[in-house]
C-alpha cells in the first residue's frame, strides 16, 4: 500500500514539473519572437500556494512602471490608514473652528460628493483653515509640463475641493462646477483647456462630453471657493494658537480605493500618499509617506525601488517585476480574498475573451509603456501572482495587449 501511495506522489510531482515545464517553453518561445525583439520585456510570476516561482524573466530588472505604481500606493493605504478616509483635522473654540487639511480629495468631488467639511463648518460662527501644512510641489517630478490643463493632471494639494478640477457639462445644458468659475469659461471653436498660468477656462462649443479641467490653486482661490459656499465665514490662516488634533472623517476607504485603481485616478493616488503622510506628522508630505513606507514594512523587498509619486505619472518612476508580485503576495496573505480583488480592474490586458474574470490587475500606460501586475487564476482554481513589464516598444498598445493576452491564456488552461 505504501509502496502505492509513494508511486502517485511521485507521478503527480512528474505530472505537475512537466506542465511547468511545457508553460516555461511556450512563454520562452513566445518571448524570442520577434514581436518582442525590439522592446525591453520583464515577467515574474509566483504560484501563491505553491509558494514557488512559476516563470521569471528579467524579473529583477528595472522597468518604468506608470499607473502600476499605484499598486504600492495602494498597500501604503492599507498599511497606513484606517477604514475611513481623514476628511481633516480640527479644533474647536467657542464659536470658532479651525480646520487643518489632511489632503482628502473626496470634498465636492464630483464622483464622490462628499461634504463632511462643508456640514461641520455650517455649525460655526467663524472657520480658520490653515493652509500652510503641505511641503509637496503642486506636480511631482518627471511630470509632463504640457499636461497642465489635462484632466489626468490635477495639483496636489493640502485642502483639495472639487477634486482640483473645472468639471463641465454639456448635454440639454452647460453646468460648471464649481459654479464660481461659470464667467470664466470661454465657448470657442478649438478644443478645451485652461490657459497655463491664469485660470481662464476654454470649451469647445460642439463638445458634449464631461471635461475635468484642473485649477490653479493658490490661497486666493481657496478663499473665493469657501466664501462661495460659506459666504465670509471662512479664512485662510499660516497657523493656529489652537492645534487641530481631532480628525474628522469621510467616506469610507475601501470606495476610494476601489476609484482609484478602477479609473487608474492619478489625483487619488497623489492625495492618498498625502493622507497617508498626515497619519505621521502635521506635515503633508508624499516622500514622508514612501520612506516611511519602505523604510518599515517593505524593509526586506527584494529590490528597492525608485519610487517618485503616487500616481506613477513620472517617468523617474523605476520597479522591478519581482518589487510588484513581492507586493501582490503582501496584500493576499493579509487581506481577504473577496476584498482584495474588489480593487482591482478585471481583464485590463485582455482584448477579445468574453470571459474576463480570470485576471484581477493593474495596467499602466505611457507613451511606448505598457504593464500590468495582479492576480491571475487558473482553470485548475490555483492564483498565480504576476507582473509583465513592458517598455520602449513601437508597437501599439492594442498589438502588445494581444501577445500578452497569448501567455496569460496558456497559464489560465494549462497551469
Amino acid at each position: 500500500m505504501f509502496k502505492k501511495i509513494f508511486y502517485l506522489l511521485c507521478c503527480t510531482v512528474v505530472f505537475i514539473g512537466c506542465k511547468s515545464l511545457r508553460i516555461k517553453h511556450k512563454i520562452n518561445k513566445e518571448i524570442a519572437s520577434s514581436f518582442f525583439e525590439n522592446q525591453f520585456t520583464g515577467i515574474y510570476i509566483y504560484d501563491v500556494n505553491a509558494a514557488k516561482v512559476v516563470y521569471n524573466y528579467n524579473g529583477s530588472k528595472y522597468f518604468t512602471p506608470a499607473s502600476n505604481t499605484k499598486i504600492f500606493t495602494l498597500y501604503t493605504g492599507l498599511e497606513l490608514l484606517s477604514d475611513s478616509i481623514p476628511a481633516f483635522k480640527y479644533a474647536v473654540d467657542k464659536d470658532t473652528i479651525t480646520i487643518q487639511g489632511t489632503g482628502d480629495p473626496t470634498f465636492l468631488h464630483s464622483f464622490f460628493k462628499d461634504s463632511t467639511a462643508l456640514k461641520m463648518a455650517k455649525n460655526y460662527k467663524k472657520v480658520n483653515l490653515i493652509v500652510n501644512t503641505i511641503t509637496d510641489k503642486k506636480f511631482a517630478a518627471g511630470w509632463a509640463w504640457e499636461d497642465f490643463d489635462s484632466y489626468f493632471s490635477p495639483e496636489r494639494s493640502a485642502f483639495p475641493m472639487y477634486g482640483n478640477v473645472v468639471t463641465i457639462q454639456n448635454e440639454n445644458e452647460l453646468i460648471v462646477t464649481p459654479l464660481f468659475f461659470e464667467n470664466e469659461l470661454k465657448i470657442t471653436d478649438k478644443n478645451y483647456g485652461r490657459e497655463e498660468l491664469v485660470n481662464n477656462f476654454y470649451f469647445g462649443k460642439n463638445r458634449t462630453r464631461e471635461t475635468a479641467i484642473p485649477m490653479i490653486i493658490d490661497t486666493i482661490l481657496l478663499t473665493n471657493l469657501w466664501n462661495d459656499i460659506l459666504p465670509n465665514k471662512v479664512k485662510l490662516i499660516k497657523e493656529s494658537a489652537i492645534k487641530p488634533f481631532k480628525i474628522a472623517y469621510s467616506i469610507p476607504s475601501d470606495t476610494l480605493y476601489k476609484r482609484m485603481m478602477e479609473v487608474s485616478d492619478n489625483f487619488l493616488a497623489e492625495q492618498l500618499l498625502i493622507m497617508a503622510s498626515s497619519t505621521l506628522s502635521d506635515t503633508l508630505n508624499s516622500k514622508k509617506a514612501i520612506d516611511f513606507i519602505i523604510a518599515n514594512q517593505l524593509k526586506d523587498l527584494k529590490q528597492k525601488p525608485r519610487w517618485v509619486d503616487g500616481s506613477g505619472l513620472s517617468r523617474y518612476n523605476l520597479f522591478t517585476p519581482i518589487s510588484f508580485v513581492d507586493v501582490l503576495i503582501r496584500m493576499y496573505k493579509e487581506i481577504q480574498k473577496e476584498r482584495l480583488f474588489l480593487f482591482f480592474p478585471v481583464g485590463n490586458a485582455i482584448q477579445n475573451l468574453k470571459d474576463k474574470r480570470f485576471i484581477y490587475a493593474k495596467s499602466g500606460t505611457l507613451g511606448n509603456n505598457y504593464s500590468l501586475s495582479g492576480y491571475l487564476i487558473t482553470n485548475s482554481n490555483k492564483i498565480l501572482v504576476f507582473s509583465f513589464m513592458n517598455n520602449h516598444f513601437m508597437h501599439t498598445n492594442a498589438e502588445v495587449k494581444e501577445q500578452m493576452q497569448f501567455i496569460f491564456e496558456q497559464l489560465r488552461d494549462q497551469y
